[in-house]
């Protein structure tokens, strides 16, 4: 008994270990364009694919990350995206581009978690203080400052940060394990939802008068909106 017992459970081991490992199939085409046109689409991971054969050097090309973003706003970053809505041919691939500038004195990409990828970040001008924070409950800050030349990684999901601690401007590029890796910065998302979350919840949550949260939600609000 003890030994049918041990078979049964050695299957199933073997059966989570097969699923835990398991990925998304290799594409069975060499790429698959995006487009917005439905009437002769295949419906593929989100987007419409064009028909292999009306392809162009155009859908895999994006000029323009050479020129500077502008950070002449109150967090003194922008962030310019090269992803499958700037490039139709990244459809199905796993993979984008982002260029990040940052003001001088503070220039920050305030805390923010990519839902579905991983971030690695390259500082090709300026100094950088980067850190990303781990799940509950451990809460575990890793964090690092950054000079030309210098990579970091930021695992997938994790609240990470890039705050411009120099007298320059500074400027990285970042590569995402997807081809619309998403955004959610932590301050707009629960401070300028829409429609708003009830300032007790926030208040309670975060330890704060309401009145203070009330003040952080117009402000927030305003600016998402």
């Amino acid at each position: 008994m003890k030994g049918v017992q041990f078979l049964v459970a050695f299957v199933l081991l073997a059966l989570a270990s097969k699923l835990v490992s398991a990925s998304d199939p290799s594409p069975l085409q060499d790429f698959c364009v995006a487009i917005n046109d439905t009437k002769d689409g295949v419906f593929v991971n989100g987007k419409f694919c064009k028909d292999p054969k009306l392809a162009t050097a155009e859908d895999f090309f994006l000029p323009g990350l050479n020129i500077p973003g502008n950070t002449s706003n109150q967090v003194g970053s922008m962030v310019t995206p090269a992803n499958v809505q700037q490039i139709p041919g990244l459809n199905t691939l796993g993979i984008s581009l982002v260029r990040i500038d940052y003001a001088p004195y503070g220039g920050l990409n305030p805390p923010h978690t990519h839902p579905r990828a991983t971030e690695i970040l390259v500082v090709v001008e300026g100094t950088l203080s980067v850190g990303f924070v781990t799940s509950n409950t451990d809460n575990c800050l890793f964090t690092k400052v950054l000079y030309p030349g210098d990579v970091f990684v930021f695992p997938e999901g994790m609240i990470h940060f890039q705050f411009n601690i120099g007298s320059t401007n500074a400027v990285a590029f970042a590569a995402l394990s997807s081809q619309n890796p998403g955004v959610i910065t932590i301050a707009n998302a629960v401070f300028g939802s829409d429609p708003a979350i009830n300032p007790d919840v926030l208040a309670k949550a975060f330890q704060l008068d309401q009145n203070i949260v009330k003040q952080l939600q117009s402000r927030f609000w305003w600016d998402n909106n």
